[in-house]
């Protein structure tokens, strides 16, 4: 899955030249946590977050007037308070790439760059959990069965061929090796709904003939998220 297909394009931009003040009502107007720092010529050259601007404020217990203190924030620009040279991710990589470096860097959202290093979108931890939410399938299937395999060619082979046979529409597979240690691995299967009758029918012969960990029904709307 490429980041080019999951980023946020309309991405908002300041320059190292922004106000800290015009920074500060971006962020709150949009709604939004942080804003890519770009060049003339729209090149990436450092991040400003909300926490940025908040640690760059000055405190509530101020003496400043009003007036100071507005020319004060005006005067603060976003290359003063930016973070240089910030983690990026190439539009043509892929979205687990980008969720290992937001994990190992612990950074909530990266800036996603072509290959002329101009910012062309951006990817958080929200448009990651979109990730999973489709690739899950879990909108369409409400059914999920999890297994404990061996880590060997052809042990998914049966279980697929017994699902087929009892006419189970199969949405997603997922596996884990993690998960499984060593010698096996966690399959998860998720299948659409079905006859409750065929249904506990199915799930007693699953676990007749293979390590079922668990069997879930998991129904889920779009309206409920």
């Amino acid at each position: 899955m490429l980041i080019s297909e999951w980023m946020t394009r309309d991405v908002i931009t300041v320059t190292p030249e922004t106000s800290m003040m015009k920074a500060s009502k971006i962020l709150k107007e949009k709604n939004i946590r942080r804003l890519p720092v770009v060049d003339d010529n729209g090149k990436m050259v450092g991040i400003v977050t909300d926490r940025d601007i908040k640690e760059a404020s000055p405190s509530k217990a101020t003496t400043l007037d009003v007036h100071e203190l507005y020319y004060l924030l005006s005067e603060i620009k976003i290359k003063d308070i930016m973070t240089k040279n910030p983690f990026c991710v190439n539009e043509k990589g892929t979205v687990e790439k980008a969720a290992v470096v937001m994990r190992e860097k612990k950074v909530e959202g990266l800036p996603v760059v072509d290959d002329d290093e101009k910012v062309v979108g951006i990817i958080t931890e929200t448009d990651i959990f979109n990730v999973m939410i489709d690739i899950t399938g879990v909108y369409h299937g409400a059914l999920q069965m999890g297994f404990k395999l061996p880590n060997t060619p052809g042990s998914l082979k049966e279980i697929l061929s017994d699902l087929r046979a009892s006419k189970a529409r199969i949405i997603s597979i997922l596996t884990s090796y993690e998960q499984g240690g060593p010698d096996t691995r966690h399959v998860y299967i998720r299948i659409a709904d079905m006859d409750k009758s065929e249904e506990k029918q199915l799930q007693k012969s699953l676990q007749e003939k293979y390590n079922l960990m668990y069997w879930v029904r998991d129904t889920v709307h779009p309206t409920a998220l």
